[in-house]
């Protein structure tokens, strides 16, 4: 073929549009939500942090009420080096004394100024032209101090008391973004300096919002409670938390992201659906994570149907037909219609991540010959050789001796072995049941296979 029949510009077109029509269901499922963004301060000093608020810009364009918390631990360090002052800590909590907080102020104070200059940006030569955003703060965190603790008194550091969840909702519904630093007052007028994972925790939890996102200046994706999360790099929040519990002090998580851990958990199970802990990278992770069905960092879920298995219904037809086209186009299914498709639905069962059809299976029974066929096994591309079709199958199997079924039968060309390899064994024609013998295709030439329940 001739390459000049596909140039460059062509194929990059085509990609933008493929990779715009995948993000379509996702920008209409985050608009009008409430997501709650944390970053760390060593991620404001990366030379690439304006690429981060683009993409916060982006996300506030797509519609997304955003709450932004930042963190300011290098920055303060910047400012204790400046006065000659040294940093103290008690394990990985810092000792805030009179003269550190002087050093908090400043470091908060100059830090937020630069991220209100960064989203105000409007250049039309930068992806910030035309946004115009609005960003709202306040005294919105009630602090108390943490104590005394193993004999160490922390001073000034303090911890989240209470958060001013009306106020923030009010900028919300203005199409503000809220933008929170770590710091915190308390009624007789004193300043806490907390910790930004926290803080955004708290708020996370008070607006019972649909996400919590940590950008760090790490690569959770490479941590060794990755190595545990399958194809996706996403947990259910239970699983998370026995993993993190089983080992004490992974050499992968560093101290403070280890604590930013702690604070993702707690908010799952405060009652935040989604959270994410993804790297600060100049390549989008951010909207790679949000607009893409996999991802780029870790996921903890608590809610139980972000991957189910379930009885299909009339609005999953289009996703199974999504599935099964290829399969019929390449022959390996028999094809099936639309309107035969909504006829049989009652007979499927499908496999839903994020509210996207991954995988799909019929059993029709045939209650007078005690057996069932198992047909239509479609599964993405992207989700194969993951257990999905076993998993269709162990309910096919349920589902089947509920019925009172004593055998599956399956008629297959290209996938023998892996009905063989699941407890089928091949059969012949007169096995089937006699409305099936009537229409079989002597032209497909189909397997039988047999599997005694």
């Amino acid at each position: 073929m001739n390459d000049a029949a596909h140039p460059p510009e062509a194929a990059a077109s085509r990609d933008f549009v493929a990779a715009l029509r995948g993000a379509a269901p996702y920008i209409h499922a985050h608009n009008g939500r409430v997501f709650v963004v944390a970053f760390g301060g060593e991620t404001a000093l990366r030379p690439d942090f304006e690429q981060l608020i683009y993409d916060i810009a982006l996300l506030h364009s797509l519609g997304v009420k955003l709450v932004l918390v930042h963190g300011v631990r290098p920055q303060i360090e910047q400012q204790l080096a400046a006065r000659g002052q040294k940093p103290q800590f008690a394990g990985d909590l810092r000792i805030t004394d009179a003269a550190a907080m002087e050093c908090v102020k400043a470091a908060v104070g100059g830090l937020r100024m630069d991220i209100e200059a960064k989203l105000s940006t409007g250049l039309a030569s930068t992806p910030m032209g035309g946004a115009r955003l609005k960003v709202s703060g306040g005294n919105w965190v009630t602090a108390r101090p943490v104590g005394i603790r193993d004999g160490v008194d922390h001073q000034l550091t303090g911890e989240v008391r209470r958060v001013d969840i009306a106020s923030i909702r009010d900028v919300l519904a203005q199409d503000r973004i809220a933008l929170l630093s770590p710091i915190g007052y308390s009624p007789t007028g004193e300043i806490f300096n907390l910790r930004a994972g926290d803080v955004a925790q708290s708020v996370a939890t008070g607006l019972a919002a649909d996400k919590l996102i940590f950008v760090l200046d790490s690569a959770p994706d490479r941590w060794q409670l990755a190595d545990e999360t399958g194809d996706a790099g996403q947990l259910p929040l239970g699983e998370a938390e026995r993993l993190l519990a089983a080992s004490p002090a992974p050499v992968s998580i560093s101290a403070e992201d280890r604590a930013l851990l702690q604070s993702a958990l707690a908010a799952g199970r405060g009652g935040v659906k989604r959270v994410h802990l993804i790297g600060a990278d100049p390549h989008g992770a951010l909207l790679r994570e949000l607009y893409t069905r996999d991802g780029c960092g870790l996921m903890f879920y608590s809610d139980e149907n972000y991957e189910s298995v379930r009885e299909a219904s009339i609005e999953d037809i289009g996703g199974i037909l999504a599935l099964i086209k290829p399969l019929e186009d390449s022959g390996v299914l028999v094809p099936r219609s639309r309107e035969q498709l909504e006829l049989e639905i009652s007979f499927f069962d499908v496999m839903v991540r994020d509210g996207t059809v991954i995988a799909c299976s019929a059993l029709f029974p045939f209650p007078q010959n005690q057996m069932g066929e198992f047909s239509c096994v479609a599964v993405h591309p992207d989700y194969r050789r993951s257990g999905r079709a076993e998993a269709l199958l162990r309910r096919a199997e349920e589902t089947a001796r509920k019925l009172g079924l004593k055998q599956l039968f399956s008629l297959t060309t290209h996938t023998p072995h892996w009905f063989i390899e699941h407890g089928f064994v091949q059969g012949r024609i007169e096995d089937l049941p006699m409305q099936k013998q009537r229409i079989y295709n002597y032209q497909r030439r189909s397997i039988v296979l047999l599997k005694d329940l």
